[in-house]
């Protein structure tokens, strides 16, 4: 009887486990990006904390798998995944068809984000008209970089590029280049919290793209289905919708 009663009782734990979408016990090493907020950034007490990171955190409780942060910057972060040194990242990376072609692996997207330009608060720049002669920063390898890119021989200016985007946006303020391109809900919450003193350009966006978590290694396939599975889940069940609210409003 006794041995009857612990089947049953795993057959319903395994039940309930599922049924909560916990599929994996396995750890991941995870690498980020650093101070892109409102998705991933240092808190006053130094926890990491944003879109991106809550979003994990909730896709890893559904899914049942625990996890490293490697909290490192952009470039590191692709230098980690690409050397083995982690599993995959999260890092506002926009799911596009050359990163595709050069290695990348995206899940399912999560965000829809355009690029903006944001310039210094005293500045007389109206739009990319204003640009001519004119020295425009960005982050190295990022969709604003491309952006940027893409427009400088119409508007005439000069694109100078950063590691990470405080750096870049202290260019801006410090008056070492005229004006930014950026992930444009980054941009405006953080002008918008007083982080950057700032002023957004509107006018200025491109057509969205989607936030994808993204991996190098074929053999990492499980993380992505995970994360897809987990972010399907609290799509339905509401917790999404809190993240966002949480920091976007």
């Amino acid at each position: 009887m006794k041995k009857l009663l612990t089947i049953v009782l795993a057959f319903v734990l395994l039940v309930s486990m599922a049924a909560c979408g916990t599929t994996s016990d396995k750890n991941f090493v995870i690498a980020t990006d650093k101070g892109f907020s409102p998705f991933e950034f240092q808190d006053a007490d130094g926890n990491i904390v944003g879109i991106d990171m809550d979003i994990l955190a909730a896709i890893a409780e559904d899914q049942g798998f625990t996890y490293d942060l490697q909290y490192i910057g952009w470039d590191a972060a692709i230098a980690a995944c690409q050397a083995g040194q982690a599993d995959g990242m999260i890092a506002g990376a926009s799911i596009t068809d050359e990163r595709k072609a050069n290695g990348w692996t995206f899940s399912n997207g999560y965000y829809d984000a355009t690029q903006g330009m944001a310039v210094a608060k005293d500045s007389a720049i109206t739009g990319f008209a204003d640009l001519a002669g004119k020295k425009v920063a960005v982050k190295n390898g990022t969709m604003s970089n491309q952006y940027a890119e893409s427009i400088k021989d119409q508007y005439g200016f000069e694109v100078v590029t950063f590691a990470t985007s405080p750096d870049m946006y202290q260019a801006v303020t410090g008056g070492q280049v005229d004006a930014c391109l950026d992930d444009t809900p980054i941009l405006k919450y953080n002008i918008k919290t007083g982080e950057l003193d700032m002023k957004f350009v509107e006018g200025t966006e491109n057509d969205p793209a989607q936030y994808g978590f993204a991996i190098f290694d074929e053999s990492k396939q499980e993380l992505i289905d995970l994360f897809n599975k987990g972010l399907e889940n609290i799509k339905a069940n509401g917790k999404y919708d809190e993240i966002i609210a949480k920091y976007l409003g």
